[in-house]
């Protein structure tokens, strides 16, 4: 029989739960609306952060992402044959690429931005706007914890 876990574990884990199926729940949601739109999640994802961050280099971008840098290569190609980016050396190291919003994909992402951020604001509407500040500022706190402990841990097994 397993040992009853104290309060403190018990409330970690259900969290954990808690926080792993609203995760879920928010990502099937707004992937069905990448989807509508003609991208996969990832597709997307590239798309967006060149909308906003502009020019991007593309060994960069795999790890903003949380992607395997032969991942990015094949989303970048494929964006790139079907129009939406372009890609162009850097001026200073010829060794890095720079990946960037093509006109077309550009002109893409000013309709589809507005559509996507609508569909999210919908997903996420069970919160106030005072809750989502709580919920931000919870978040980062948690996750910069769990960085700050992961790096402690792998300094330590180095």
């Amino acid at each position: 029989m397993h040992e009853r876990m104290d309060r403190e574990t018990e409330a970690s884990l259900h969290l954990f739960r808690v926080f792993s199926k609203a995760f879920k729940s928010i990502s099937d949601h707004t992937a069905a609306g990448c989807k509508q739109e003609g991208f996969n999640p990832t597709d997307f994802a590239v798309l967006e952060m060149l909308y906003y961050k502009g020019p991007q280099p593309i060994q960069q971008i795999g790890s903003k992402l949380l992607l395997q840098s032969g991942n990015i290569t094949y989303v970048i190609d494929k964006l790139e044959r079907n129009g939406y980016v372009k890609r162009h050396p850097c001026t200073k190291d010829r060794r890095v690429i720079y990946a960037e919003l093509s006109e077309s994909g550009w002109q893409s992402m000013k309709l589809i931005v507005p559509r996507q951020a609508h569909m999210l604001r919908r997903a996420l509407s069970g919160l106030t706007m005072k809750e989502k500040d709580q919920a931000i500022a919870l978040l980062k706190k948690l996750g910069l914890q769990a960085e700050r402990l992961a790096l402690i841990h792998y300094a330590k097994n180095e």
